[in-house]
């Protein structure tokens, strides 16, 4: 009995190691340049919460990672991955804003810059402990070990050369309070990371539309030749920040028109997505947390005797 019990231990610790691995292939975009294309879905056990692509760009003084990932295990099998395809050290890594999936790989990154702009810093450090928490209760035992890491190292705005690379930094918020993006003007790759969607239907919970547009138009200016955006595949040209455009815009007048018809937000669950959105990933989904998000506010501006007065 005893050894039975003992194999039938070490094969549910061997099925459990194999649910909780991730398969990630680093992809080569430029010289120099790999990304990892995550999941277009919602956070589950299955997935482990990998829903955003990362990438790292090996220069000769070192790696520059780009995000690190939903948890400690994805860290984890992510720097051995970066290692072995680069045979470098990692030199920092980059956060480009708050959202959980960015940032809770830190731990397996512990020893080197984690850098960040001062405002995504002050609130991943507010508010990092409980982004943690609901990926716990959305991902489960995937989530094992991860604590919330704030980063170490601020992120100066502008131009930085790192090796041959010379690495642009530019705030364009609005998908957040505070996001940033990455112009390698030696590759020509933009790395737009969830300021634009490709094939993946925009989340909002923290997103201020009007900067939302504003940064798209930034980011169509740049003179990039490659575009990897936060979740979906890359591209070649501005066609995935035209869409994200065309989605933020269909969305806003949509709930705008609601609120001023008086549609109850059940009723608005029910409208039509257009056929050109309606194939994205989570495309349903998604529509019906942006209305638990943001409906409350259309109706509010269409009907402001609904506001409590002070």
């Amino acid at each position: 009995m005893p050894l039975l019990l003992t194999c039938l231990s070490l094969c549910w610790l061997a099925c459990a190691n194999l649910a909780l691995a991730f398969e990630l292939r680093a992809q080569p975009i430029a010289t120099d340049t790999w990304m990892v294309e995550a999941d277009t879905g919602y956070f589950t056990p299955e997935n482990g919460g990998f829903l955003v692509n990362t990438a790292f760009i090996a220069t000769e003084e070192g790696v520059v990672v780009i995000g690190s990932g939903p948890s400690r295990r994805f860290g984890e099998q992510y720097r051995q991955l970066i290692e072995q395809t680069t045979g470098k050290r990692i030199l920092e890594v980059i956060i480009t804003h708050k959202h959980p999936d960015h940032f809770l790989g830190n731990q397996a990154f512990s020893d080197v810059p984690i850098r960040a702009d001062a405002t995504t810093t002050a609130m991943i450090r507010a508010e990092g402990e409980g982004l943690a928490e609901n990926l716990y209760r959305l991902v489960g035992d995937g989530m094992r070990g991860t604590e919330a890491l704030a980063p170490t190292a601020p992120l100066p705005l502008g131009m930085r050369t790192i090796g041959s690379h010379r690495l642009e930094f530019l705030s364009v918020p609005g998908h957040t309070q505070s996001d940033i993006a990455i112009l390698d003007h030696s590759t020509g790759v933009l790395f737009a990371i969830d300021q634009v969607f490709n094939q993946r239907t925009p989340t909002l919970p923290n997103a201020n539309l009007a900067n939302w547009h504003n940064a798209l138009n930034t980011l169509q200016a740049l003179p990039f030749k490659l575009l990897v955006p936060g979740h979906g595949p890359v591209s070649r040209d501005a066609k995935p920040i035209e869409a994200t455009r065309d989605y933020l815009t269909w969305l806003d007048d949509t709930l705008r028109q609601a609120a001023e018809r008086g549609l109850a937000a059940t009723e608005v669950m029910q409208l039509p997505i257009p056929a050109r959105f309606a194939q994205w990933g989570e495309a349903q989904a998604e529509w019906r947390r942006s209305i638990g998000f943001r409906y409350s506010q259309y109706e509010r501006a269409a009907l402001p005797w609904l506001t409590p007065a002070r």
